[in-house]
């Protein structure tokens, strides 16, 4: 499994960020807003497989490119069309929908479902083509999942539970959680984990005098309607144990994508333990540190800031995007400096080209 990312968009422009997270057995594509001329970035075959669109916030900086994205797979059926968002997502999406005329689509196929996430709850709702997105039909609302990292239920108590979000997506190889935050109103930051992988330890299993085999399978997933026991080479074991004993866990990659919010000190706490160990932070950088002032008025970031939170929670790679065309580049690499100064392995997307040999 692993987890690709990159960053869209020029520096000083609209940003947005596509993931890819290959399970081996699949490709799940995940876009995280969706800002002017983003989606152009991305291959066509790409764009029209994307499975869920995460807003952060629907300022028109993180939604300017929705329309070419709609455009593409407004009435597509190969997939489900899901956005995400803070509390209001789904009514300013229905504007979205319905700002073009829909004179020939009586018969066209499509639904599009949106989701509100408030703090303790998701609302979800369903838009039709074929009624030309004219009603906004209530599809449901789900509390909470806890969101958890580590072993499946039923493994060994050994495993670690964690998480500080809220869970959006629990799928087979990984999840996406949602933390609130303040932008002068709901923002949302997204986290992205891959689950566990579990091995068998060879030299465990010799120790044990069992040859591999396809019975292997059975101890690294576990299923609801499984037996307890299992019969090897004449002798009973319990699968329990031979989990116990024979799996060796290897973490999943991990990502973060947190852009417009205030980091005071709540958001500090709230944002240091979730993001604990994670390999890679994709953070706004709207300020340098001179204009802190300015940073909390606007409730944005500075490079300082975000080097911070990096180092605080321990990351393994900070990437600052979302960078503000108020400074020249320059101003920008001073910027990157300032962070660097804090936590040093901190970039701008390798695709911008800020070096100091480009100024």
């Amino acid at each position: 499994m692993s987890i690709v990312y990159q960053v869209l968009g020029k520096a000083g422009h609209d940003n947005a960020l596509f993931v890819w997270v290959t399970s081996g057995q699949a490709i799940h594509r995940l876009l995280f807003d969706c800002g002017e001329n983003c989606v152009a970035e991305v291959p066509y075959t790409d764009v029209l497989a994307i499975d869920h669109l995460f807003f952060s916030h629907l300022h028109m900086d993180h939604i300017g490119g929705f329309d070419t994205f709609f455009r593409s797979v407004f009435n597509r059926t190969s997939r489900r069309n899901a956005v995400w968002g803070p509390p209001g997502t789904s009514r300013i999406m229905h504007h979205r929908f319905r700002g073009f005329l829909w004179n020939l689509n009586a018969d066209q196929p499509g639904q599009w479902f949106v989701h509100d996430i408030y703090p303790d709850y998701i609302d979800r709702f369903r838009y039709d083509v074929s009624e030309a997105f004219e009603r906004a039909h209530i599809a449901g609302r789900e509390p909470h999942r806890l969101p958890c990292h580590g072993m499946p239920q039923g493994y060994p108590a050994r495993s670690t539970q964690r998480g500080f979000g809220r869970q959006l997506l629990d799928e087979a190889t990984f999840t996406v959680e949602a933390l609130h935050m303040e932008h002068a109103g709901p923002s949302l930051a997204y986290l992205i984990r891959e689950k566990p992988r579990f091995n068998v330890d060879r030299a465990k299993l010799a120790e044990l005098g069992l040859q591999p085999g396809p019975w292997l399978e059975r101890v690294k997933v576990r299923r609801a309607d499984e037996a307890s026991l299992l019969e090897l080479d004449g002798a009973t074991y319990e699968l329990a144990a031979l989990r116990e004993t024979l799996l060796v866990e290897k973490p999943g990659e991990s990502l973060a994508y947190l852009t417009d919010f205030i980091l005071d000190q709540a958001a500090l706490e709230q944002l240091v333990p979730a993001l604990h160990g994670y390999q890679t932070l994709i953070c706004e950088s709207q300020y340098c540190h001179a204009d802190a002032l300015l940073a909390q008025r606007n409730f944005h970031m500075t490079a300082v800031q975000a080097a911070e939170l990096a180092r605080q929670a321990q990351v393994e790679r900070l990437i600052l995007f979302h960078i503000s065309d108020r400074y020249d580049r320059r101003e920008w690499l001073a910027l990157l400096d300032e962070a660097r100064a804090i936590f040093p392995n901190t970039t701008f997307p390798q695709h911008w080209g800020l070096t100091e040999a480009n100024v």
